[in-house]
Parts: C-alpha cells; sequence; structure tokens
C-alpha cells in the first residue's frame, strides 16, 4: 500500500478571527499520527481546501511536515477545478516535502472522461511524488468511469484511488480492472469493511480523528483475514460513522473536536458550526466506539 492502511483526512483547525491555528494543526497532526494514521491527508473536503488559499495550503502542508517528522507520510490534496493551479500546487507540495498528492475530479465544470484523464495525467507529471485519484461523484458531478480509472493506472505516478462513490459493485469491477496498479481506499468510512471483502485495502478516514486505533485494529483484521474481529468492530463502529456525517462533514467532526479534544474552531463560511443535537448524537455513540 503506497501510504499505508489508515490516512487521516485532517480537519483545518481556525482561529476565532478565522485565521487558519497553525499551531493548533501541528498539534493535531503530531496526535493522528501517535493514534494509528499511517498518512495524513491535509488540505482535503474535511479540510475545508476550497476556502483555504494557495498559501494557506502550502503552510499547512510545510507545518505538517515538520509536525510528524516521519512518523507518518503527509499526503497533499493539491487538486481543484483549475488544471493549472492544481500543477503549480503540487509543484509546492514536493518543494515542501509532502510524501504524496491527492487531487480530486474537477468540479463544476463537468469535463467530459478524457478532459479528466488529462487533468490527472497533468498532474502526476508535475513532480516525482505518487498520486492519489479521489473519485467522489457525489460531490464533484463527474464519476471517474472505470475505463478511464484504467488508463490512468498505467501511469506508474499515479498508485491509488480514494474510492467515495458508496457503490460496493463499483469498487469491485475497479479492482477487477486496476487493482495490480491501483490501491483502492475507501472514501467512505461505513463502507470501509464492505469495500476490502471486494478488494479495498485501506481507507482515508474522518472518524480516525476520535478513533484511530480503532479503526486500525478492524483494517488490520481484515487484512489478515479475520472477518469475525474485522465484522464486529465495523459493527461497533458504525453508529459513530453515521453520526459524523448527520451534517455536511466536516460540520459533526468539527463540533465533537472543539467538546472531547481541542480548540479547531468552527468551519469557514458558507459552512455553519454542528446543531447541539449532532453533537449530542455523536457523544453518545463515542463512548461505545471508544471502548472497542
Amino acid at each position: 500500500m503506497p501510504f499505508g492502511d489508515l490516512v487521516t483526512a485532517m480537519l483545518t483547525p481556525f482561529a476565532p478571527d478565522g485565521a487558519v491555528a497553525y499551531d493548533q494543526a501541528w498539534n493535531l497532526a503530531q496526535y493522528l499520527a501517535d493514534n494509528g494514521s499511517d498518512a495524513i491527508l491535509v488540505s482535503g473536503t474535511t479540510g475545508e481546501s476550497p476556502t483555504l488559499s494557495a498559501e494557506e495550503k502550502l503552510a499547512l502542508f510545510r507545518g505538517t511536515v515538520e509536525a510528524v517528522a516521519g512518523k507518518a507520510k503527509v499526503i497533499a490534496g493539491t487538486g481543484t477545478y483549475d488544471t493549472a493551479e492544481s500543477v503549480e500546487l503540487s509543484k509546492a507540495a514536493a518543494d515542501v516535502g509532502c510524501d504524496g498528492l491527492l487531487a480530486v475530479t474537477p468540479y463544476y465544470s463537468k469535463p467530459p472522461q478524457e478532459g479528466i484523464f488529462r487533468h490527472f495525467t497533468a498532474i502526476a507529471a508535475a513532480t516525482d511524488l505518487p498520486l492519489m485519484l479521489y473519485n467522489i461523484p457525489g460531490r464533484t458531478a463527474r464519476l471517474i468511469e472505470i475505463p478511464t480509472l484504467a488508463r490512468l493506472g498505467e501511469n506508474p505516478k499515479i498508485v491509488g484511488v480514494k474510492d467515495a462513490v458508496e457503490d460496493t459493485g463499483f469498487t469491485a469491477r475497479t479492482v477487477e480492472a486496476c487493482g495490480d496498479s491501483l490501491a483502492i481506499y475507501s472514501g467512505s468510512d461505513a463502507y470501509t469493511l464492505p469495500m476490502m471483502a471486494v478488494g479495498a485495502r485501506g481507507v482515508v478516514s474522518v472518524p480516525s480523528h476520535l478513533v484511530g486505533p480503532q479503526i486500525k485494529r478492524m483494517l488490520q483484521s481484515a487484512i489478515a483475514g479475520d472477518m469475525g474481529t474485522a465484522t464486529k468492530l465495523h459493527h461497533a463502529l458504525l453508529p459513530l460513522f453515521d453520526a459524523l456525517f448527520l451534517e455536511p462533514n466536516p460540520i459533526p467532526l468539527k463540533g465533537i473536536m472543539n467538546e472531547v479534544w481541542g480548540p479547531v474552531g468552527d468551519p469557514r463560511l458558507p459552512l455553519v458550526a454542528a446543531q447541539p443535537e449532532t453533537v449530542d448524537r455523536i457523544k453518545e455513540t463515542l463512548v461505545g466506539a471508544q471502548r472497542v
């Protein structure tokens, strides 16, 4: 696996005035590296990448590399709907020492499959870093189709795909077509174990902020073939997974982290703070999840 089994999509802490809280981001990165994360994704969806400036992203990349000091790999979320911007940000991420890149399907412009192929190929060519694709049609309005994934998998720099399609049949067909060239990571925590049953090997996780060791045990059990233990852990963790998506990510995560970990601030607009009942529900499910 190019980035280990458990990748955490790290949230971006903000100060009360809305500025990035870089010291708290440093602390969070160290915490995640010490609690099961093989790699940390910076400036993904959970990190509120659409509201971060290029300068803020680069500072977060640099700070996370320094914070984890080799204890975990650092993946830079560099994909946007603009190929040229994505290429330049990828080069900058490589320059500050990141270990890999994640690029999402171009959103809003709804490119055809050939445009998607050329977009990712340009990003891969920009650096020597391994690239993970992010397939999330629910947010981008475009699916990276399996023939396109297979073409992209022929590029030695494109090593994996974060699959948030939420269709285990699609995952199984992706594994059949691309399993020798692309490592498949679940992009939806509730789907991780079902996806592993058809050939996925890891997860880019949100709940690992709260239950990293437990998710790591589930992954390791499944990889070892102990599906009984993995299934028990999956069912114990599932209520928390569901609660963390009662509102758009990362709204619920930030709400609970402010309560149980430390100040990470509210999301930037157009996202808003979590509803109190959402945080209460997460607290209820977290008790059981942390006991397994």
